[in-house]
């Protein structure tokens, strides 16, 4: 593992995360829906990627409370965004489904976000392209760890 405490490696350390938050909070503005959180949007991506899921297994996923969860679930489920069904093994527990209304939203905004990506990504040069799709697999293992 590398030493990032180095001055070169501290000053990359904090350009990567300005450059990643800057372009995070351009992407965010690139909604589809308005009415949706951040964080209600952000609970759509996981089911859509992990599929179905306690509200506790959200809560971990998303790194919230799980009282914080129930309450965005019900906001998510109030617009009829997701669907509570009966746990299939425990029936104490309710599992969390996304809808066709989620499904198809959520491919509109993605549409849309990959557009306004293209768009930026079209004014680099081809080292430039390259460089960054070597990049996107170890952005993603960051965003995982």
């Amino acid at each position: 593992m590398p030493d990032l405490t180095s001055g070169a490696d501290v000053a990359a350390v904090n350009a990567l995360r300005s450059a990643v938050m800057r372009l995070s909070r351009r992407l965010k503005h690139q909604r589809v829906d308005e009415s949706l959180s951040p964080t209600e949007m952000s609970v759509l991506g996981t089911l859509a990627r992990c599929g179905t899921a306690t509200p506790g297994e959200l809560a971990r996923k998303e790194h919230v409370q799980p009282p914080s969860m129930t309450r965005i679930v019900a906001m998510l489920e109030a617009k009829g965004l997701v669907r509570l069904e009966p746990h299939p093994e425990d029936r104490r527990q309710k599992v969390v489904t996304q809808t066709e209304r989620a499904e198809s939203m959520l491919e509109e905004s993605r549409r849309k976000r990959n557009a306004w990506l293209a768009e930026l990504a079209g004014k680099l040069d081809d080292e430039e392209w390259a460089v960054l799709q070597k990049a996107a697999p170890v952005l993603e293992k960051l965003a995982h760890l």
